[in-house]
């Protein structure tokens, strides 16, 4: 197959098994850090099954509600999964589109328990991944808007929260999205609802599907979110309709002077002047590449991380929403860089370092990362 042809499912399987059987140890022993995942995107077969059969709750798939009642057809639906994101597919009436799946999630989440079970699955898989930090996406309003009360959903989180960090040394804060397909006015008062929570709440982010839905329409809301002290970050998805210009309103305008971070934003590699205004400002970007080559030739994806990352932006690598995304986590997405980007071992620390730089850790967290970080370095890469 060219590298200019859409992978196919079959040859991303096969990169898959090729980059685990080689046990990179630049890959597997360095000490992760992760700042693009959604919690609600981590939910694995096992979990979908256990939440049905625990809260009553039928499972089906695609348009014709095609019922599930086994592990093993969950499984199999979740190979399944058609459409790029934010797109239906014709083949959508007995599989998965993303946001069936991905919302259709959402609706067995109903208690304490369930978002417990959730967030700790996460940290339970990543741990095994070396991820020593990380900084997760959630949507309440995809919860709230079903009738959960936000407490519910936050006291899960911390539970699980604590727990990783107690027992897991995997430390982790909360980035809360507003969905973009909903109204500015819903976001406001979602924001109003999280206040009391802001000790969990490190930053805002915006995501879901954002066709005609340009991030200038949620100023006010990250205008309050600044003055508060969060810090601000937004999703600018690959090649979709007027990315671009999406970039430019994250960089320049949003909270008023711009972003910290922007989630995706690869078309910047299109744009000397946006890939400039990003390195200028020191914005952080968080790159999922096995989110892009679902639905995005190869040289398209690999060729725009390699001229940002040369052009000297602060990029780092990250999951997305790995359960449905063929089960790649952030540790497959190093991998997948680290062959298709022909990234040195020295640079692949480079991308952890980025992540260190650009998170919003504590000082005294990002210190211990980087002193990580130094002694991975010293023994896998100076010896």
């Amino acid at each position: 197959m060219s590298s200019s042809m859409k992978s196919t499912y079959e040859q991303r399987q096969k990169w898959r098994t090729q980059h685990l059987q080689s046990a990179d140890p630049i890959i597997t022993q360095i000490p992760k850090i992760e700042l693009h995942v959604h919690i609600e995107g981590t939910m694995s077969p096992s979990l979908r099954w256990t939440l049905s059969q625990r809260n009553s709750i039928p499972l089906t798939c695609g348009t014709s509600k095609v019922p599930l009642t086994s592990l093993q057809e969950v499984e199999e639906a979740y190979t399944q999964i058609r459409g790029r994101i934010g797109a239906g597919s014709a083949e959508a009436s007995k599989s998965f589109t993303f946001f069936e799946i991905y919302y259709g999630g959402f609706e067995l989440l109903q208690t304490e328990e369930d978002f417990y079970d959730l967030a700790m699955g996460y940290f339970e898989r990543v741990e095994g991944m070396d991820v020593r930090y990380c900084e997760v996406f959630f949507d309440p309003q995809g919860h709230t808007r079903r009738g959960i009360a936000l407490d519910v959903v936050m006291k899960g989180f911390k539970r699980a929260q604590e727990k990783a960090a107690k027992e897991l040394n995997v430390k982790s804060q909360w980035i809360m999205c507003f969905l973009r397909d909903m109204s500015p006015e819903s976001a406001i008062q979602q924001y109003e609802a999280a206040l009391p929570y802001k000790d969990m709440i490190i930053g805002i982010g915006l995501d879901s599907d954002e066709l005609d839905r340009p991030p200038s329409l949620f100023y006010e809301v990250f205008q309050r979110a600044k003055k508060d002290k969060f810090r601000l970050t937004a999703h600018c998805d690959f090649n979709q309709k007027n990315t671009l210009e999406h970039i430019r309103q994250v960089c320049e305008n949003l909270g008023g002077s711009g972003a910290e971070r922007i989630d995706h934003g690869m078309n910047a590699a299109d744009s000397d002047d946006l890939t400039e205004i990003i390195k200028k400002k020191g914005i952080g970007m968080t790159i999922c590449p096995c989110a892009y080559i679902r639905h995005a030739a190869e040289d398209e994806v690999f060729l725009r991380i390699r001229k940002l990352f040369d052009a000297g932006n602060k990029i780092t690598i990250a999951s997305d929403d790995p359960a449905y995304m063929e089960d790649n986590w952030v540790m497959h997405g190093l991998y997948m860089v680290r062959d298709k980007c022909k990234f040195t071992d020295a640079e692949m620390v480079k991308l952890q370092r980025n992540a260190v730089e650009i998170c919003w850790a504590r000082d005294e967290d990002k210190a211990r990362l980087s002193k990580e970080l130094d002694e991975f370095e010293e023994a896998y890469i100076s010896r």
